[in-house]
């Protein structure tokens, strides 16, 4: 790429790199070309690249720009390499946090999203991501929501969505459950550091994965080699199974009490549990 200038021995750029004027015609050469798009093809080898979809409740920052950087060079080299590479780009913009954000900058919720979607296409065109924008997303349209609405009833129809009391982060601005990585500094939301985070029991639905526990923890062997060892130990820990036994322990002295039950993974060591003393 002549076009990007040479240094002489002053120092100065010899015709300097003007980045409006030479990646705006490079980005508009690819869209001519199609080269980001991709269509079923038997014949080459397919690669699948996504990164984590925005979240919409604002608009873009360096972090969401490292994340698509590094995702937007593994697409790159795989193309290179001849793979036909799948690289879609989508908004996770449905659920409390984008609600809240629009509360607070007193729009609807529909206008904030979209505009702050809108902000976030630009940017990223703008740095010339290779996206295949045919294949973009939205999750807070129906045409995507109603899909997640048919997978739930058919996981309620088959025992897998079910209703229980649990206890949870609760954060009382943003009105929503916190996950353990989102409560911070000893006990604060991440979003709002002046709040504290309180402990709920609510009623809530849960997704009854423990039922592929087996299988996700034998797939995880298929990744030996390939995914970071340290990754594939925090997906084991995450799926959490443990081999033991369920041991009932008799409440004596205590009119019409129930039993005392306990999981441990050791039964061996079952002899050494102490009695239990009332105080």
């Amino acid at each position: 790429m002549a076009e990007l200038g040479t240094t002489g021995a002053g120092g100065a750029t010899g015709g300097g790199y003007d980045p409006q004027r030479i990646e705006a015609k490079w980005q508009r050469r690819w869209a001519e070309a199609r080269v980001f798009e991709s269509d079923a093809d038997p014949s080459q080898r397919k690669y699948y690249v996504l990164e984590m979809l925005p979240y919409p409740s604002g608009t873009m920052h360096m972090g969401h720009m490292r994340n698509y950087a590094i995702g937007d060079v593994v697409a790159r080299v795989k193309r290179m390499r001849g793979f036909n590479v799948l690289h879609p780009m989508g908004w996770d913009a449905f659920g409390l946090p984008a609600e809240n954000a629009a509360i607070k900058n007193k729009t609807h919720p529909r206008i904030w999203t979209n505009n702050n979607i809108a902000q976030f296409q630009k940017v990223l065109r703008r740095f010339g991501f290779s996206y295949d924008w045919r294949r973009e997303i939205s999750t807070c349209e129906p045409e995507y929501y109603r899909w997640n609405q048919w997978f739930f009833l058919r996981m309620l129809e088959g025992g897998l969505a079910y209703r229980k009391k649990s206890r949870v982060n609760w954060c009382p601005k943003c009105c929503t459950v916190l996950a353990n990585e989102q409560v911070i500094n000893g006990g604060f939301c991440w979003r709002h550091e002046d709040t504290r985070v309180e402990s709920r029991e609510i009623e809530q639905w849960f997704l009854k994965t423990t039922a592929y526990s087996d299988q996700l923890l034998d797939d995880l062997k298929q990744l030996d080699g390939t995914w970071p060892e340290r990754v594939i130990l925090m997906q084991q820990n995450w799926i959490g199974k443990s081999q033991g036994a369920k041991v009932k322990f008799a409440v004596v002295d205590v009119r019409d009490a129930k039993p005392i039950e306990i999981f441990t993974t050791r039964i061996d060591t079952i002899y050494g549990a102490l009695s239990l003393i009332h105080i």
